[in-house]
């Protein structure tokens, strides 16, 4: 694969948020906080990120979406057109917990929808990138949303004037994103990722029907969806991408579960991105098999390493995994990662920095011990 991140060790994205940072955001939301004063801070929370990877050993690191209220809040925050929302925009659903954190259930906001024609006020990602790359010589992971994710943001009755159909809403979406790319690529970026959780969602028979009321089928979000993301992705010798899937990660909780079985032909051989990121830290995801699907031009990154709980993974237990793994696609066509992020959004896992960092440095021992 020319120029691709051939990492063994790899990082889905978001890292705990400091308290620090927690707290400035709450001041800076209120008023009471300088911009300058909470960009100190956020560049600070950066510098820690960066540097917990490093010592755990990664070659690959992210900024930890320090900047970011959720995985896939900069949108909102860089794009005018969505009128109200909090939030719960990206908290809302059926969430399933273990007996330690119990079950959730979050209502969508009723006034969630984009209102208006989108205009982007600034780039999304692009002050992530240029700040981390300035303090690591390690690659830096961009990560983005799908564009079909924002579905969410899109409403039958609010949405109607400014965007008759969902199509006219992501079309406009991915063609925002795929700019972002492109100026990521200018800029030097060599890793970016598409975060798609959307599509294991869509194993659930009622996050399906929520999906499906937004006017596109089962089918159509694995032909049309993986079309934008194709479309953001675009062509760039340089840049590497990866595609992240899982089921959902919120407060250590889930929202669904279920193999990739129904999805893994159509999505693992038609994105074209180099390496796949998949969710495989418990029995929700089912077995490895489907992995037989992944195209002999892309490498399986194993999600075998929870981010939800504090269990502590070992070497051994992860490399007879990754053996189990290697029956279906070569071991040199597979890396080893967390299944999701730390921190999907402010709201954060029911870990510790120290069980986080713990968990990085055990992958990237396990990565040397099976590779070398």
């Amino acid at each position: 694969m020319k120029n691709a991140v051939t990492a063994r060790a790899d990082i889905v994205g978001s890292l705990l948020r400091p308290r620090e940072l927690l707290e400035a955001r709450e001041r800076y939301a209120a008023g009471r906080l300088s911009a300058a004063a909470f960009k100190r801070v956020e560049d600070r929370a950066v510098d820690l990120a960066i540097g917990l990877q490093e010592r755990a050993g990664l070659p690959v690191v992210t900024d930890g979406e320090m900047r970011r209220e959720s995985f896939q809040s900069q949108i909102v925050e860089s794009v005018e057109g969505f009128g109200a929302h909090d939030i719960d925009a990206w908290l809302w659903g059926e969430w399933h917990g273990d007996e330690a954190v119990g079950d959730k259930t979050t209502e969508r906001p009723k006034t969630l929808g984009v209102v208006s024609k989108l205009r982007r006020r600034r780039h999304l990602s692009v002050e992530e990138f240029v700040y981390a790359r300035g303090r690591t010589d390690r690659t830096v992971k961009v990560t983005l949303p799908s564009p079909s994710m924002y579905a969410n943001l899109w409403s039958p009755e609010l949405s109607a004037e400014a965007y008759p159909t969902l199509d006219h809403f992501l079309e406009d979406v991915a063609e925002i994103l795929r700019e972002e790319v492109e100026e990521l690529a200018r800029l030097g970026a060599e890793y970016i990722q598409l975060d798609a959780p959307h599509y294991p969602l869509l194993l659930d028979p009622n996050t399906r029907a929520f999906y499906e009321r937004r006017g596109w089928d089962l089918d159509r979000w694995l032909s049309r969806g993986i079309e934008l993301d194709n479309y953001v992705i675009g062509t760039h010798q340089d840049v590497t991408f990866s595609f992240h899937l899982c089921r959902g990660n919120q407060g250590s909780r889930w929202l669904v579960s279920g193999s990739y079985k129904p999805l893994a032909r159509r999505i693992f051989g038609r994105i074209n991105a180099q390496r796949l990121m998949l969710e495989y830290d418990d029995e929700r995801s089912g077995n490895f098999e489907p992995l037989a699907h992944v195209p002999e031009d892309k490498v399986a990154v194993l999600g075998l390493v929870t981010t939800k709980t504090p269990r502590r993974e070992t070497r051994e237990v992860l490399t007879a995994r990754i053996h189990e793994a290697s029956r279906y696609v070569p071991l040199e066509r597979l890396a080893l990662s967390p299944q999701c992020g730390f921190s999907t959004s402010v709201i954060g896992n029911a870990i510790s920095i120290e069980d986080e960092e713990y968990k990085l440095r055990t992958i990237v021992e396990t990565a040397e011990h099976v590779w070398g």
